[in-house]
């Protein structure tokens, strides 16, 4: 893979996400919240990835309760998205406020180079969707921030996914409803929150045809459903959004231990990326390879410029 500043073209992530939801199969997508995250899932070969709202707050050291600004999510997109070439579905909470603020917001997630977004019908101050005590709007209320974000789009294939939380709140059979409504005023994709069995997410998928996003975090209300089962079951994507900031925080906890004791990294070495892995994950020799390769060539046209001129006799 090139380094990010050294590739001239690159593929539109819109068109490649739109494509998606018209291929066969479901698209496994973890959750990312900074570039090196991001070109770990690129390189592991996942298809998109889901910039969550979740992970990239606690990065921040802050809780999930909407506190994170436009300005701060929109600038952790645009360094993942200069980055990588998978597409990126981004989470933008209740979208940052009342209709018109969902307007603005689509427009500068889609200049920082994602392609789509996921609006949720919570009140703010919003919460996690798999803990209690969470409100949601009302329907026709949500329904105006996703037709305000079909029209803001400039990219007509720039995907626009709605997230109920209505399960945990007014009970299944709204948040159905509340999916139907979502689709009518230009949804791309449903995406059921904190849906409590394997049933239900069966049943949702049977009585809401469209494209659907399952939403597989951990330590949640929803049961941790395989992919392929949630694929039979008619869903498109299936998102795990702070899995890998878990198990990474997890890991960073046990070799801070390990140092602690012993007073030394060494029993951790092996688990570690190397650096020669670190260094093709980031592009490194790309970039010593570039700054090699002009240097040559600017060298070259000084030898030129410089040899004395032969004297003709």
């Amino acid at each position: 893979m090139k380094a990010p500043i050294l590739r001239k073209e690159r593929r539109d992530a819109v068109a490649e996400l739109r494509a998606e939801l018209k291929r066969p199969g479901i698209v496994m997508v973890p959750g990312v919240y900074d570039v090196i995250t991001a070109l770990l899932v690129q390189s592991m070969g996942f298809r998109a990835g889901y910039v969550s709202g979740a992970a990239v707050t606690a990065s921040l050291g802050l809780p999930d309760l909407g506190l994170i600004t436009l300005d701060e999510m929109a600038r952790v997109v645009r360094y993942i998205a200069s980055s990588v070439d998978i597409p990126l579905i981004v989470d933008i909470d209740t979208g940052y406020g009342e209709a018109l603020n969902v307007v603005r917001a689509v427009v500068e997630f889609e200049r920082a180079g994602a392609a789509g977004v996921q609006i949720e019908d919570q009140v703010l101050p919003k919460k996690c969707g798999h803990l209690s005590g969470k409100q949601v709007v009302p329907a026709d209320e949500m329904a105006k921030k996703i037709k305000a974000a079909v029209e803001a789009r400039r990219n007509p294939d720039f995907v626009i996914v709605a997230r109920t939380d209505a399960r945990g709140v007014t009970g299944f059979d709204d948040a159905v409803e509340r999916a139907k409504l979502y689709l009518e005023v230009g949804a791309d994709v449903i995406f059921p929150e904190a849906l409590e069995s394997e049933q239900e997410f069966a049943e949702f998928a049977r009585r809401v045809k469209a494209p659907l996003l399952a939403n597989m975090t951990e330590f949640g209300k929803s049961p941790l459903i395989p992919a392929k089962r949630l694929e039979e079951y008619g869903y498109k994507f299936v998102i795990f959004p702070v899995t890998l900031l878990r198990v990474a925080l997890g890991a960073m906890r046990e070799a801070l231990r390990t140092i602690a004791d012993l007073g030394t990294q060494e029993p951790l070495v092996q688990r570690m990326l190397t650096r020669k892995e670190l260094y093709e994950l980031i592009g490194y020799y790309d970039y010593e390879d570039f700054d090699k390769k002009i240097a040559e060539e600017v060298d070259r046209k000084l030898a030129v410029k410089l040899r004395p001129d032969k004297v003709h006799g």
